[in-house]
């Protein structure tokens, strides 16, 4: 740099002498000389003023590089991965399997009443989804602690039998079940509702809907169980079942 200056003022003796000033000059050594000469303070400003211009040209040429390199990767679709969210969960209902009737040894022991478990759920079409939350074989695994609202409804539709007539006055009843470390399921929700419908009627659809808080440990699981597996899955909007974290 100091030879670019010599180059661009040959025949300025004092603007070499300043140079020569500047040239030397070592953190912590005197600027006495340098202060008491206005020319040398003259030039000294003057490339101040040159390093200053150079470093904010390289900063905003950076900026504006960065930037064109996300929108590049933004209209790509290479967008940085977010944080992921929120643990939750919404399953709705797929047809069931009535010849075991969901009663298989790993839901553990039920309530009689309550005895038939829906293993059978959505977890990937437009009305379902899952997030931070594992699905399996009938059972949400939640894998943060953590305090969840939980909620569950089925739709049910019982059908008359041949002569038209009701078989019998059902009774209708959902639970939510909740596995820890412990071998068998704790009974957290259970609702219940005894229907009865005009003998005309061909189906008699009644829908129980119930949810609540919890405090859940990493590893818990929930699944729901039903009195009987005479429910209607072909709307998915009636009969689903989810649990989502709240920060509280």
């Amino acid at each position: 740099f100091v030879f670019q200056l010599k180059a661009q003022a040959p025949g300025s003796a004092e603007e070499l002498r300043c140079l020569q000033v500047l040239n030397r000059q070592q953190e912590g050594s005197s600027l006495e000389e340098l202060i008491s000469n206005q020319s040398c303070l003259k030039l000294a400003n003057t490339i101040k003023a040159y390093v200053a211009t150079v470093t904010e040209n390289v900063i905003r040429r950076s900026a504006v590089k960065e930037a064109q390199r996300s929108y590049f990767n933004a209209s790509e679709g290479q967008v940085p991965p977010k944080t992921a969210g929120k643990p939750s969960a919404h399953l709705t209902l797929r047809p069931q399997n009535l010849a075991q009737g969901g009663n298989s040894k790993r839901f553990g022991n039920l309530s009689q009443s309550c005895r038939h478990a829906i293993a059978r759920w959505e977890d990937s079409t437009i009305h379902s989804h899952l997030q931070n939350i594992t699905y399996r074989d009938g059972r949400l695994r939640v894998n943060q602690a953590g305090k969840y609202y939980v909620y569950s409804q089925i739709y049910f539709r019982y059908p008359s039998d041949r002569a038209g007539a009701r078989v019998s006055v059902p009774q209708l009843v959902q639970c939510i079940n909740w596995k820890t470390s412990y071998s068998q399921p704790i009974l957290l929700l259970k609702g219940v509702g005894t229907k009865c419908w005009a003998p005309e009627a061909d189906y008699g659809l009644h829908a129980l809907y119930q949810g609540g808080l919890f405090e859940l440990k990493a590893g818990d699981e929930l699944f729901v169980s039903v009195s009987s597996l005479a429910i209607d899955y072909n709307d998915a909007a009636a009969s689903y079942f989810g649990a989502f974290r709240l920060d509280l």
